[in-house]
């Protein structure tokens, strides 16, 4: 495992759990010395197989995968030395910071014809899970809208420096995210986008948006191939009500009524009778097996044990990091962005 900091321990608590019946780790890489030892120490690690080089790690480990859990900058060095190993690849989402790494990445797979999946592990969430079935009884979508909304006025309040000192650092660390989710939620791929991504303190005195020196905020329209539209809503110096990490506001817009689903997590059906009453209904919670991060371990141990392809793999989820790259273009440019020409041109 390829790891940083905080990044790294979530994903021993969360991930681990799921993988330790299933797998044993080989190997540790981690930058900071401390924190190496302490996940060493934790998953009872011998000092040989713990490296603070990713480069020494693929050298001297024979393994056959390996999970990358490091600040999006670093993913491209790290799937081409596991590529080049012959190791399948699960990687921390997006793909990589800059549509450039993207592409090698996906050349890199391909070549080598290692499995890779990406960790959108938000489509597994009890919360989206109960909201895709819902939309799923209601027919045809017509529009999907996606809010989020988080107060990190203050430094570090995103929980690492690095996510407050990038460039673009909205749509990197989180509206991949929710992109991914409303083509979860239409069942489609972007075909246009267009919106801008800014940082309000960039163009006059505004509290709070020092925090980042890059864009915290966003509007977007996205056109989805097959007719559906989705309207998203990111930010990061939010000051009224909060939609932030598993509590997003999600509406879905469909022939046979509308699905809601706000920060309390209940789903619910809104529909009309002839009449003009309006009628609405709580969908029961879906309860599953495995949820979130441990869904995502699990598909992937399924999937190199030879089980079906899960929803995130490269080749798929390289549509959302098409719609994110497609959003920092449509946002500098000023211009509706062909995300389909965009994703054809680079692979």
């Amino acid at each position: 495992m390829i790891g940083t900091g905080g990044m790294a321990r979530h994903w021993i608590h969360s991930v681990w759990a799921t993988f330790k019946d299933r797998a044993q780790i080989a190997g540790l890489v981690d930058v900071n010395a401390e924190l190496l030892n302490a996940a060493g120490d934790a998953l009872d690690l011998p000092t040989s197989a713990r490296f603070s080089s990713m480069h020494e790690a693929f050298a001297k480990t024979d393994a056959e995968f390996c999970c990358i859990v490091t600040p999006p900058r670093f993913h491209r060095a790290a799937v081409e030395g596991a590529a080049a190993r012959g190791m399948h690849i699960l990687s921390e989402k997006p793909i990589a910071d800059t549509w450039e790494d993207c592409c090698a990445i996906a050349k890199a797979v391909k070549t080598s014809g290692v499995k890779m999946m990406v960790t959108q592990n938000y489509r597994y969430t009890p919360r989206i899970l109960t909201l895709k079935k819902a939309v799923q009884s209601l027919g045809p979508v017509n529009y999907a809208t996606c809010r989020y909304a988080a107060d990190y006025r203050k430094p570090l309040a995103w929980g690492a420096a690095f996510r407050h000192e990038m460039a673009h650092s909205l749509l990197v660390e989180a509206s991949v995210h929710h992109f991914d989710q409303l083509r979860n939620l239409t069942g489609s791929v972007c075909q246009f986008i267009s919106g801008r991504e800014w940082n309000p303190g960039h163009e006059r005195a505004f509290a709070g948006s020092e925090s980042f020196k890059g864009e915290s905020c966003g509007l977007y329209v996205l056109h989805m191939r097959g007719g559906a539209m989705g309207t998203y809503e990111g930010n990061n110096l939010a000051t009224g009500k909060p939609n932030s990490w598993h509590s997003e506001y999600y509406r879905v817009e469909c022939e046979g009524g509308v699905a809601v689903l706000d920060r309390d997590d209940v789903v619910q059906v809104e529909t009309r009778s002839p009449s003009g009453t309006l009628n609405v209904v709580e969908v029961p919670r879906e309860q599953p097996t495995h949820a979130g991060h441990h869904a995502i371990g699990e598909q992937f141990l399924d999937w190199l044990d030879g089980g079906d392809a899960p929803a995130t793999v490269l080749s798929d989820n390289i549509q959302s990091n098409a719609m994110l790259f497609g959003a920092m273009q449509a946002s500098a440019t000023h211009s509706v962005v062909d995300v389909q020409a965009l994703l054809q041109q680079a692979v």
